[in-house]
């Protein structure tokens, strides 16, 4: 079980590296930031399945539910600025202030 949890903690650290090295581009981080997300919710389910808790078996639902409303706010953010400036680096979420 011990190769799980590893796998698990590669692949998040593998996304949190992509996202602090390859941030030129929004799709780019969109990605990393959906391999986090990932990583964690089989972090999550794989603890609550070894542990047998049932009052936590809400919790990679509800881990879930927050991924896909920051997809959806992630690819709304990259479609606005992909119409509005043509590019989407993130250097350019700087313009965006008010």
């Amino acid at each position: 079980m011990a190769l799980i949890y590893t796998n698990t903690l590669l692949a998040f650290t593998i996304s949190l590296l992509g996202l602090l090295l390859y941030r030129s581009h929004l799709m780019s981080s969109l990605l990393c930031l959906e391999g986090m997300m990932l990583s964690m919710f089989v972090m999550v389910a794989v603890m609550i399945l070894n542990t047998h808790l049932t009052t936590s078996s809400m919790m990679p639902i509800v881990l879930l539910v927050f991924a896909a409303c920051e997809a959806a706010l992630g690819l709304s953010l990259l479609v606005m600025v992909s119409n509005t400036y043509g590019i989407d680096h993130v250097q350019n979420l700087n313009l965006l202030q008010c």
